[in-house]
Parts: structure tokens; C-alpha cells; sequence
């Protein structure tokens, strides 16, 4: 554990660490260096999932040495709770058209599926060249629909996480790591 996380968690006992910043940074990076493999002369429009995507998608477009371009969508099936309701919901559409553009959705988390399978069946009607899934986070116990994910940073346990963009009741986004929140389903 990093001297800064150690920092934050005197700060916020309620939190355990789960994946620190220097892990995390790591991997990154490395799904970063695949991407630009993988997508070479065809750079993708980043599709970032709000809120929780943000701090994921803004280092890891950082972690890509190709022209790419980005947008977000919003989408909720939490509100304020810590299950999801099952209900999903567009709040914010995309800004730009992706027909005929390689198109890869940078997600949060990858637990239920509910909200992920809803979001690209949305863009597969807009006839993208390819769309592909990156997720910083699977939660495979939590599985409900299952999905073809092409970048996943970390498996982790059936645990609610906070950290780096994610949170509870919007509380949390700015820790650099990702920590268990004591206390929470």
C-alpha cells in the first residue's frame, strides 16, 4: 500500500482497501497498450459510461497513444441504493454519431449486466463499425446477463466498491484506489 493511500484511509476508516493506486495504475496502463494494439489505425471513440466511468476513462484515454476521441452516456438502475433496481434508464445520450465508427463503451463496473446489455443493444441499433466493452471492474458473482467483454482490468468478489469514480450516494469518486466500503451489502 502506497503512503497516500495509507493517507486516505486515516481519513475514511470505513474503507479497506481492495485494489490500491499503484495496481491499479498498472493495469491500466496495460489495458492501454492492448487497446492501441488491438485498434492500431482505426482509433475508437470512447463511449464513458457516467458517473462512474470519468477517472477510469480519463487515464486510460491518457494510456493510449492513438487519436481518440471520446463521449459519455448516462444510465442508472442504482438511484441511491447499493442493488440495483432492475429498472434501467437513458438520462444523457450521446452527443456525437458513431454509424460506420469503431466504438468502445468504458465502463465502471460489470456486475448484474442488466445496465451494460441495455446500453449496447441502444448502440448496436446505431449501426456502429464495431462496438467493443471495456470495464475496469467484473463482479461475476453478481452475473445476471451475460456479456462478451473485450478489456476487463480486475475480477473482483462480491463486495461493494468504492473509488475511482465509483461511489455511495455520490460520496467516495475521488479516492485513488478502489476500497470495500465496511458496513454495505
Amino acid at each position: 500500500m502506497l503512503a497516500t493511500d495509507a493517507a486516505w484511509l486515516k481519513r475514511f476508516p470505513e474503507l479497506e482497501i481492495l485494489i490500491d493506486s499503484d495496481t491499479l495504475q498498472a493495469r491500466v496502463r496495460e489495458l492501454g497498450e492492448q487497446i492501441t494494439r488491438d485498434y492500431g489505425a482505426h482509433p475508437p471513440l470512447l463511449v464513458g459510461v457516467l458517473k462512474g466511468s470519468l477517472v477510469f476513462l480519463a487515464d486510460l484515454m491518457r494510456a493510449i497513444p492513438l487519436p481518440v476521441s471520446y463521449d459519455f452516456v448516462a444510465i442508472s438502475s442504482y438511484g441511491a441504493e447499493t442493488q440495483t433496481t432492475g429498472q434501467v434508464r437513458l438520462i444523457k445520450d450521446l452527443d456525437s454519431p458513431i454509424h460506420g465508427r469503431h466504438v468502445l463503451v468504458v465502463e465502471d463496473i460489470y456486475d448484474t449486466g442488466l445496465t451494460l446489455s441495455y446500453l449496447l443493444g441502444l448502440l448496436r441499433q446505431r449501426e456502429p463499425a464495431s462496438l467493443r466493452v471495456c470495464t475496469l471492474l467484473a463482479k461475476p458473482a453478481r452475473r445476471q446477463v451475460a456479456l462478451e467483454i473485450a478489456y476487463c482490468g480486475f475480477e473482483i468478489p462480491d463486495k461493494f466498491v468504492v473509488g475511482y469514480g465509483l461511489d455511495y450516494a455520490e460520496r467516495y469518486r475521488n479516492l485513488p484506489f478502489i476500497a470495500v466500503l465496511q458496513g454495505q451489502p
